[in-house]
């Protein structure tokens, strides 16, 4: 055997020991291990009272004291168990109401597009365009069900072993515009920017910009680095804004669909639905005048927001 000759090893999303405080039971469900922290609260690796293996978000608790969020959560819960499960995470069960409200979908084995692609590097042509289909069909149910992701990053796909899967989809979101901005800038400083010049303008959020963060997911699994470059939080935004995505390392059957997915104006954008019928066909996504919408805006549900399973 060569020595070196083998990728490195991949860890998929390993669960650690629970701490002190941590529920043992949720419901119906049995917490076992976790699985991470974000902004919305808690996820835990749980199992289902017929054995299979579920991940389980638990929400903060000062977001649980607030009325207008648990009737937000409930809603946003029943449309994400509408989600058909094509390439996304299966929303199983939800608990708006109960002293600790939590979401339980599927839970997908495999790591993250970002730790594959900073372990591994770029990925290989035949791989990025299985993600760029997959990827484009998530959204496509997603959308279908009345929902924006709003936080599509590299951190929310996995690579199971069945193919790429969209996770943390249909969590009610906290709509509070001086904390939301500063919050997604916060993931900016370490991650690529994935925001949309309408998020970070505060304009009116559609599904347009999911679109466009599927074009930076596309620039970063093809060429590993992150779509507007790095540096000042300032910097970033400022060409998130004003300067076109560094697409110099993306092969050219990818190319053009990622330049117009990430147009500036989200009236120029294409559907998920569009884009995956280009990737399908290759063919060019139709031209769309500015000025239209590209898809009116979700139910109140789907205004501003960030993250979850």
């Amino acid at each position: 055997m060569v020595t070196g000759s083998s990728p490195p090893p991949l860890s998929g999303n390993q669960a650690r020991p629970l701490q002190p405080d941590d529920p043992r039971q949720l419901g119906a469900y049995q917490v076992i291990g976790r699985l991470g922290q974000g902004g919305m609260g808690t996820v835990f690796l749980g199992r289902a009272p017929d054995g299979s293996a579920v991940a389980i978000k638990v929400i903060r608790p000062e977001l649980a004291q607030r009325p207008e969020f648990r009737a937000r959560f409930a809603r946003e819960a029943e449309s994400a168990r509408r989600v058909r499960r094509f390439t996304t995470a299966a929303v199983l069960d939800a608990d708006p109401h109960g002293p600790q409200p939590y979401l339980v979908t599927e839970f997908v084995e495999g790591p993250t597009l970002s730790r594959h692609v900073a372990i591994r590097g770029p990925m290989r042509p035949a791989d990025l365009e299985q993600l760029a289909v997959s990827v484009t069909t998530a959204l496509s149910a997603i959308h279908a069900a009345g929902i924006v992701h709003r936080d599509l990053t590299p951190g929310n796909v996995l690579l199971s072993p069945v193919g790429p899967k969209v996770i943390d989809f249909g969590l009610a979101r906290e709509y509070n515009a001086d904390t939301e901005l500063s919050r997604n800038v916060r993931q900016a400083i370490g991650t690529p920017g994935y925001m949309s010049p309408e998020q970070i303008m505060d304009a009116p959020i559609t599904s347009a910009v999911d679109v466009f963060a599927w074009g930076a997911i596309m620039i970063y699994a093809a060429t590993g680095q992150p779509p507007f470059g790095t540096g000042r939080m300032e910097a970033i935004l400022y060409r998130i804004l004003n300067e076109p995505p560094q697409l110099g390392g993306v092969n050219a059957e990818l190319r053009g669909l990622v330049e117009v997915a990430m147009a500036k104006d989200p009236a120029a954008r294409p559907s998920a639905e569009e884009l995956r019928t280009a990737l399908i066909g290759g063919t060019t996504p139709p031209v769309r005048p500015t000025g239209l919408a590209v898809a009116p805006p979700p139910p109140a549900r789907t205004s501003r927001g960030s993250r979850g399973s």
